[in-house]
């Protein structure tokens, strides 16, 4: 036994030399970066860098300020854990969280990089989460960055205040503030991560100047709100945006009037100074925003994030100049909250049309309008998602490439999640890709029909075997191999085409659209409903 022990021991000893010798080098797991030297972990060839701060703790008299640089550290930190979430409610029951709990102190990110060195020059990705504004966090499992790291990227996700934390304004705030706006906070949190990426990320291998910025609903909200700003779309090379964007039906306030909800939320609660709120407790400013009455916080044309709309700025062709891919779901809302419990009937479906648009109900009917009873599941599940996100979408995609000179690629994704797994028990599935505790004991509701808001997240990320939720059959799979390659494709040129995926135009200015339906049969079409975006553009005006 003793001699098998030497034995093994002199076989440790002696692969640092075979390494060598080969010409090999184990990359180390220790990087040093502008603020101090990182240890991070080894996950089968793939170095992850966790809960590394980009920003000090907004905390304190730093709760609604910019983010502030990270003070500098002695000694080696070690990254193997995910830092904390952000401030925030339980919306969302489903959503599966890896974070160090759930605090204020909560500006950390995460790294995942295959480079051997930090001569690499890898093409970067740095992932927005998705919830809203309201909730997420980047240690999600379906955010996870290995996968994407074995397509050769560095690959980033990002924390940044949320709901109250992130987007809150006062006239004190704006008073105090250098550039006299408040609010927006959390987007200044994004800037300040793809700061830190291009100060940092050639030490883990990868190019500052090959980052492409991407995120989900609310991170896709975050991408169109990055490109932006002045502040940080030169900090870009590309852009992926799945579901939503800041140029949609709801108007951005003002400063003033976000100004206004602040002091409405400082009445609500007592608080008669910005001492006052910043003295209050986080869980109970958090636990405030749900009073009835007071307003959901979100982004504002500050002067400083935001000099103008975001719509005016895109329309300008002032926003950055990069390629763009970007789509959403066959399913992105049900039809119920159109129809409520009324038969699908076409009778029924134009009485609530006309009851939601009025005089304009004409003109959604026609762009909306199914020949059967038997089409108005589809047609009104179709008016719906529109209507949640995939009008904005479409918007932003279609004024990009009208005014950006650079190339956008469409999508439709159409793949619906399989059954759940058996084993489940007495659960549904969330909003987030998870289950939440179903009541009674009713049957669980039919799977749906299309892709769901969010549905197409763990497919593009490689990332279909962190949720255990599903039962994911082969030709999920197929799916995922598919739009994966699109999205490492699309980060490492600009350009999502190249080997084993088919062939996707580009979006042509002032015309119908190439779309790449993304499904078991993958294929780009013209697009057949530029109508109905054109109705819901009509509204805008």
């Amino acid at each position: 036994m003793r001699k098998l022990t030497l034995l093994f021991l002199g076989h440790l000893l002696a692969m640092p030399v075979i390494f060598a010798q080969s010409g090999y080098q184990m990359p180390p797991l220790q990087v040093k970066t502008a603020n101090g030297i990182l240890e991070g972990v080894d996950e089968s060839g793939i170095r992850a860098f966790r809960g590394v701060p980009f920003a000090q703790p907004p905390v304190g008299d730093l709760r609604w300020r910019e983010p502030q640089p990270v003070k500098n550290w002695t000694g080696v930190r070690k990254a193997h854990n995910f830092g904390p979430r952000a401030m925030k409610l339980p919306l969302f029951g489903d959503m599966g969280f890896r974070s160090d709990g759930i605090s204020e102190d909560c500006l950390y990110l995460n790294v995942w990089t295959p480079a051997k060195a930090a001569t690499d020059k890898l093409p970067v990705m740095v992932y927005f989460y998705g919830g809203g504004l309201m909730a997420g966090d980047g240690s999600e499992p379906r955010y996870d960055g290995e996968s994407m790291a074995r397509q050769g990227i560095v690959t980033v996700t990002v924390n940044y205040r949320l709901t109250i934390f992130g987007f809150f304004s006062h006239p004190e705030l704006s008073k105090e503030s250098p550039h006299k706006a408040s609010g927006n906070y959390g987007f200044l949190d994004q800037y300040a991560a793809l700061q830190w990426v291009q100060k940092n990320i050639a030490a883990f291998g990868g190019d500052p100047t090959k980052v492409t910025i991407a995120g989900e609903s609310a991170g896709s909200f975050s991408v169109s709100a990055q490109m932006a700003s002045p502040l940080s779309k030169n900090l870009i090379a590309g852009a992926i945006g799945e579901s939503g964007s800041l140029l949609g039906f709801r108007q951005i306030p003002t400063l003033t009037e976000a100004e206004k909800m602040g002091l409405e939320f400082a009445r609500t609660v007592g608080a008669n100074s910005l001492a006052e709120l910043r003295a209050m407790p986080a869980q109970q400013s958090l636990e405030a925003t749900t009073k009835p009455g007071v307003p959901r916080f979100s982004a504002n044309i500050d002067g400083y994030f935001f000099p103008k709309s975001p719509t005016e700025i895109y329309e300008a062709g002032q926003q950055a100049k990069v390629p763009l891919m970007a789509g959403w779901n066959s399913q992105e809302s049900g039809y119920q909250g159109i129809m409520g419990k009324e038969a699908l009937t076409k009778e029924n479906y134009e009485k609530a049309v006309r009851k939601m648009y009025g005089n304009d109900a004409e003109k959604v009917l026609k762009a909306y309008n199914p020949a059967t009873d038997a089409d108005v599941e589809q047609v009104v599940t179709d008016l719906a998602g529109d209507r949640f996100i995939g009008f904005s979408t479409w918007k932003w995609s279609d004024l990009h490439s009208q005014t950006s000179g650079k190339p956008v690629y469409r999508y439709f994704y159409e793949r619906p999640r399989p059954q759940m797994r058996t084993e489940m028990g007495n659960v549904e599935a969330g909003l987030a890709g998870g289950v939440v505790k179903k009541e009674g004991s009713a049957p669980r509701p039919p799977a749906p029909k299309g892709a769901v808001h969010s549905a197409e997240i763990e497919y593009a990320l490689g990332n279909l075997p962190t949720n255990r939720v599903y039962d994911w059959q082969p030709a999920d799979y197929k799916v995922s191999e598919i739009m994966q390659l699109f999205f490492a494709n699309f980060i490492k040129t600009g350009n999502p085409n190249g080997l084993g995926v088919p062939y996707w135009p580009a979006v042509k200015s002032g015309g119908p659209a190439s779309v790449m339906h993304i499904d078991v049969q993958t294929r780009a079409e013209t697009e057949k409903h530029r109508d109905r975006y054109q109705v819901m553009e009509s509204f805008l005006k």
